[in-house]
């Protein structure tokens, strides 16, 4: 065959800004098939009167349009059939920004979380009051001799998420109210994840109400734990006040940030109210 007039498929990947892999994959899906096929070589040529499809194809690319609805349209061209697909594509594109913008605020709330514990005074109890808050949690017991255990409480927790866990909210374990009065502090009774306010999660959720805590961060992580609630309950007694509630105990800088365990920082609120 002549092939004066025919391009060679990396001409035109160049000439329309589009990869040969995005050619040869809309030759496969039967949205555009190359002019001539040379039988000895295997070399795709494409014509200019398949340039018009080209040019919808990018277009439609560009507005990162599906290739079965770019080849349904090709097969079907007319004005109401491209302005319901532009439609569509718009709705895509206004679900896509909301999805970044969620994503803008995890990755800002999860920089002020680093940034507050960097910036911790440690060993110093105080009292901090919480607003209302969202959680969603297992209640099993649990002793952790390292993180890894907690790795299957959290796949469990996670569930069938459409966004991974440690881009939610915060995780952490806790020990019962009854637990904490009788001063037993090598169980968890729970895991839990505090959800931030953006944060959808397809499943069980309560919602806390505002709380005061005593608080108390340390350098160390959940084996050193029991020793800080020690301390933090014998405060309780000693100021003449009642345990309120489960423990919320949170590694804010663990092995999932750095290696360095003289960095680490975590953080034990138990709610309380007056005797």
């Amino acid at each position: 065959m002549e092939k004066s007039g025919l391009f060679q498929i990396g001409d035109i990947a160049k000439l329309f800004h589009l990869s040969v892999g995005t050619l040869r994959h809309c030759e496969k899906q039967g949205l555009l098939q190359p002019e001539y096929i040379d039988p000895e070589t295997g070399y795709r040529y494409y014509s200019t009167r398949q340039f018009e499809s080209l040019n919808t194809i990018r277009y439609l690319r560009v507005l990162d349009t599906p290739l079965d609805q770019i080849a349904d349209f090709l097969k079907n061209r007319d004005i109401d059939h491209i302005q319901e697909l532009l439609r569509q594509q718009k709705e895509t594109v206004a679900q896509k920004r909301k999805e970044l913008e969620n994503i803008e605020r995890k990755i800002d709330n999860r920089l002020r979380q680093i940034e507050d514990a960097v910036s911790s005074e440690l060993d110093v109890i105080r009292f901090v009051t919480y607003p209302a808050r969202r959680i969603t949690w297992i209640r099993n017991p649990l002793s952790i001799g390292s993180y890894l255990d907690l790795e299957v409480p959290i796949r469990q927790l996670e569930g069938k998420q459409k966004n991974a866990l440690v881009f939610l909210g915060k995780i952490g374990v806790g020990i019962s109210q009854e637990n904490l009065i009788a001063q037993t502090y090598q169980k968890y009774d729970l895991v839990f994840m505090l959800l931030d306010p953006e944060d959808e999660f397809e499943g069980d959720v309560e919602k806390l109400p505002a709380e005061t805590c005593v608080t108390l961060r340390f350098c160390g992580s959940h084996a050193d734990a029991p020793v800080q609630y020690q301390k933090l309950v014998t405060f309780i007694n000693d100021h003449s006040l009642q345990i309120a509630g489960f423990s919320k105990e949170i590694t804010m800088i663990d092995y999932g940030i750095t290696n360095d365990t003289e960095k680490f920082v975590t953080e034990i609120q138990i709610p309380i109210h007056p005797k």
